[in-house]
């Protein structure tokens, strides 16, 4: 235990001149470095060791910090830790998140126009943009809640988010994104919509209009795959909407998966150096996207694809990192290397470099089997299967 203990005396857990953005959860510093001491000589399966960081990721205010030492809070990576949590047996973590959210639905939602923040730092201070797709996931958090544990507690948040999807939608039948922190709209996001798609409950007017607009407008006939927009350009397709499809419908969309090859490459690793295996966000292929390769394991174990299911597993594993934080853990960063993000954008400095909720939540997912989008609903009809005007 010394070696560990001498490093937090040191501050090597926390570089120079960086300070944790909350208070120590344990009640002392010392208590603290035991407890990684302890970890460090644990056995724990890699899945294990994983969960248990995302764990020590909620800070105080409940909310769940996206990458260590960031101060900076996801609505997103909110939704999937509650989820995870509940999955695990740990509703009252859940439900920590939940409640930041319950208290802050007039101070907030109703004040901001609908829609909860998408980003804001440990402390839930300083909300900026409000995007449809994250607070369409944390519906999605809340209708399992209800599900798994037959609990009324969150039935006006449930309904307020419902209501606020709902009128997102325009006449043409597609979906508004939200609000930049300046006030402009943002564009229009097939996977946000179609995340909002599952996310609502029922299939009625909102649904059957929201598909009209998906197959007239975002759809591949040819292919029978979704597209990010019709513009005939080389980012007309994305992983996520292979993934996300497969999850949302099951066997009726396991084609796009095939479809997913174009995205597939092999990288190696920023910090361990091994050669990493799995898939973009986008056609370039200068990337393994750790969080997209996660949620394609799970869509090909959705899909029934059992080895190829267990060999990206493998892959993923591989690809875990040590936390700096919490000796003895380990959890998987968003990324094997560094890029491009969708589109031509690089990706953030940090990206190959810290452990990340949402990969590390979506490699858990996969493993534990678990689609967050199995909500007990008869499956809605996806793009292609239905007669649309």
């Amino acid at each position: 235990m010394r070696p560990i203990l001498l490093a937090c005396m040191l501050g090597i857990l926390w570089p120079a001149n960086s300070h944790p953005t909350e208070p120590i959860p344990e009640s002392s510093v010392l208590a603290y470095c035991f407890q990684g001491a302890d970890l460090a000589e644990s056995t724990l399966h890699p899945w294990e060791n994983s969960s248990e960081w995302v764990t020590r990721m909620q800070r105080s205010s409940g909310l769940v910090e996206s990458a260590a030492q960031t101060n900076f809070v996801s609505l997103y990576d909110n939704a999937l830790a509650a989820l995870l949590f509940m999955e695990s047996g740990q509703p009252a973590r859940a439900r920590r998140i939940f409640d930041f959210f319950q208290k802050r639905l007039e101070s907030e939602f109703v004040q901001t126009g609908g829609g909860f923040y998408q980003f804001r730092d440990t402390l839930g201070r300083n909300g900026s943009r409000v995007w449809m797709g994250d607070n369409a996931w944390l519906l999605i958090a809340l209708r399992q809640h209800k599900r798994s544990y037959d609990s009324a507690k969150y039935d006006e948040m449930i309904g307020k988010l419902e209501g606020w999807l709902r009128s997102l939608q325009e006449t043409d039948g597609g979906l508004q994104g939200g609000r930049n922190e300046d006030g402009t709209p943002i564009a229009r996001v097939t996977e946000g919509m179609i995340t909002a798609y599952a996310a609502v409950p029922g299939f009625d007017a909102f649904h059957k209009n929201l598909l009209a607009y998906l197959q007239h407008e975002r759809w591949d006939n040819t292919q029978s795959l979704l597209l990010t927009e019709r513009s005939g350009g080389r980012y007309d397709y994305a992983l996520d909407l292979h993934t996300l499809s497969v999850l949302i419908w099951g066997n009726p969309a396991a084609h796009m998966l095939e479809a997913a090859d174009r995205y597939y490459n092999a990288q190696r690793h920023s910090l361990n150096r091994q050669r990493v295996k799995g898939y973009c966000f986008d056609g370039d292929r200068d990337v393994v996207w750790l969080e997209g390769s996660a949620q394609m394991a799970l869509a090909l174990r959705v899909a029934g694809q059992e080895k190829d299911y267990q060999g990206l597993l493998e892959n993923l594993e591989s690809s875990v990192i040590p936390s700096r934080l919490f000796p003895g853990l380990k959890a998987l960063p968003y990324a094997a290397n560094q890029g491009s993000n969708f589109g031509r954008d690089s990706l953030w400095a940090h990206a190959d470099q810290k452990p990340a909720v949402s990969a590390t939540v979506w490699y858990l997912f996969a493993r534990k089997r678990f689609n967050p989008f199995d909500l007990g609903e008869d499956p809605k009809p996806m793009p292609g299967e239905l007669v649309v005007p």
